[in-house]
């Protein structure tokens, strides 16, 4: 019964009052250890993989068509490997598979614990913003980012960054249409699709960053490829599915 429960058996819906997303290029070879063996990383150049980390101050998520009142107000941390997934009938889907979630209120981690499979646990969060340099930090999950945001200068991509333009780094911001769980013992493959609105990245200047949980991936060379900003956005992810692997 529990696992049926956390295979998102229902729609939800929310609002992301702002989405940060830093997506960092490792070795292909490396994010290949990270991923369950019906995934495979999506490529750059034939040599990076992606993993993201998105930072979202969420409002009202609840069951689709419930009303805001019953919704739950949470900041998420999120830590993604951008993938791709051939399914039953032959179609290539791209999407994310969650390494890791965090969150700030501890309702979202029973929960999120109870109708995902997306490893929930809390933490602090503090945020300062002051003119236009914000900071958000964890001491409990040791890291710590600051950006700027400019509407008027032209954000220069990250240093060492593998993209040529923000054209190119734009395919790596995120969110992508599929999120996928793998159950090993089952040899199954849930698959859930969001669905957004006024979805308009904006590029950020990030000036400083630690994230403890990407050292603990033991990945040898992480580079921060980009970095953008959505606000104010309406999102649902559809009820989940589950399909038979064919390896």
């Amino acid at each position: 019964m529990l696992n049926l429960l956390k295979n998102h058996p229902f729609a939800v819906e929310a609002f992301f009052e702002k989405s940060i997303v830093l997506t960092f290029a490792v070795p292909k070879e490396q994010a290949i250890d990270l991923l369950p063996e019906c995934l495979s990383p999506d490529i750059f150049d034939d040599k990076w993989a992606f993993i993201a980390v998105a930072m979202v101050q969420t409002k009202h998520l609840r069951p689709k068509g419930f009303p805001k009142w019953m919704g739950y107000n949470f900041f998420l941390v999120g830590y993604r490997v951008f993938v791709r997934y051939i399914n039953n009938v032959g179609k290539r889907l791209r999407g994310l598979y969650i390494l890791k979630s965090e969150t700030d209120n501890i309702k979202m981690e029973f929960l999120g614990n109870i109708f995902t499979h997306y490893n929930y646990t809390s933490t602090d969060i503090i945020q300062k913003t002051e003119i236009n340099k914000t900071s958000i930090t964890s001491h409990q999950s040791d890291f710590h980012i600051e950006f700027h945001k400019s509407v008027h200068l032209e954000v220069p991509l990250p240093a060492n960054s593998p993209f040529a333009n923000w054209k190119e780094a734009r395919r790596f911001a995120g969110p992508l249409p599929f999120t996928f769980t793998y159950n090993k013992p089952t040899n199954k493959v849930l698959i859930i699709e969001g669905v957004r609105q006024h979805w308009q990245p904006t590029p950020l200047q990030v000036s400083n960053y630690h994230i403890s949980f990407l050292n603990r991936l033991n990945i040898n060379k992480s580079i921060l490829a980009n970095s953008f900003i959505v606000e104010n956005t309406p999102y649902y992810w559809k009820k989940g599915k589950t399909e038979l692997w064919k390896s």
